[in-house]
């Protein structure tokens, strides 16, 4: 029989919890996991890479005590990777070792036993006892068969195994699928899904991620960071800075000892902000074409 646990009392008791594990959500992204949790249902989390993404998954596993499963999706996952597969070498061995003179069907039970049979992330986060927090990520990276192996598993939180029967969740673990937007996902799994976009932070926002999650970094700095990268991401950039990005140039910031960030300095460290050639040069372009700015935000 599959159950669900409770674990949140209201939406702020979600917010003031992920704050407790240094995830700072806003009402949308509390909203949309306190629902989640009391529905049972998956989340689909689209949005820019680098925004929090998959560490709204990782904070939600700590904070509910849950053991985090994680499925890496990439092109050419396959039900064998993300569900199961049989341990052929070892099913190889056992037959050898049988020699000629066994009965096929008492080796044939005995090779597709739980011996032999290698769990896969899906199935591990199916057959879990204990707490489970499923985290499917880059959903959008895989072809559309094994997005139907997806919706087929958390439609009804089973899995069938020809050798062995239906395999029924003890209890329904709390899914999260993200995609980075690069292809349209079925209506079907979008469906089956409460739907979170992550964007890039406002500026407020921004800045207490960047007090919350770089030490020794003081508010002014970190004020000056957030505008910075805010007036960066209206360029037209191949790539805009994420939010892991902006805190990678905070944390280089302190370590060089900055305490106002002026042109030379914005020039210098740009590439720990910006990852493409063309980037950089439109940033540095800005930077040194706009001084004033820079001055400004330092205020």
């Amino acid at each position: 029989m599959t159950s669900h646990d409770v674990q949140f009392d209201d939406l702020d008791g979600v917010r003031n919890a992920l704050a407790d594990a240094d995830y700072l959500a806003d009402a949308g992204i509390a909203g949309i996991v306190y629902l989640a949790e009391r529905l049972g249902k998956p989340i689909l989390v689209e949005g820019p890479a680098g925004t929090g993404k998959t560490q709204l998954a990782k904070s939600v596993s700590e904070i509910t005590g849950s053991r985090l499963i994680r499925l890496q999706c990439y092109e050419g996952l396959d039900e064998s990777k993300a569900l199961y597969e049989w341990n052929y070498k070892k099913q190889l061995l056992r037959i050898q070792t049988e020699g000629s003179d066994a009965a096929w069907n008492d080796v044939e039970d005995d090779l597709f036993s739980e011996d032999f049979l290698l769990t896969r992330p899906l199935l591990e986060a199916i057959r879990a006892e204990d707490r489970v927090v499923l985290l499917i990520d880059e959903v959008d990276r895989v072809e559309v068969e094994t997005e139907a192996l997806l919706l087929e598993i958390l439609s009804e939180y089973q899995v069938s195994i020809p050798e062995l029967g239906t395999v029924q969740a003890i209890q329904v673990p709390m899914v999260f699928l993200t995609s980075n937007g690069t292809r349209e996902l079925s209506e079907a799994l979008k469906r089956r899904c409460l739907y979170l976009y992550i964007d890039y932070p406002d500026l407020e926002r921004e800045r207490q991620i960047v007090t919350a999650k770089v030490p020794g970094i003081d508010a002014n700095l970190a004020d000056q960071v957030a505008r910075i990268v805010r007036s960066i991401r209206q360029l037209d950039l191949k790539k805009d800075p994420s939010v892991s990005e902006t805190l990678d140039w905070a944390r280089t910031l302190v370590l060089l000892g900055v305490k106002q960030i002026n042109a030379e300095v914005a020039t210098e460290t740009a590439n720990v902000l910006l990852k493409y050639r063309t980037d950089i040069e439109k940033a540095v372009k800005e930077f040194a074409d706009n001084p004033d700015e820079l001055a400004d935000s330092a205020s």
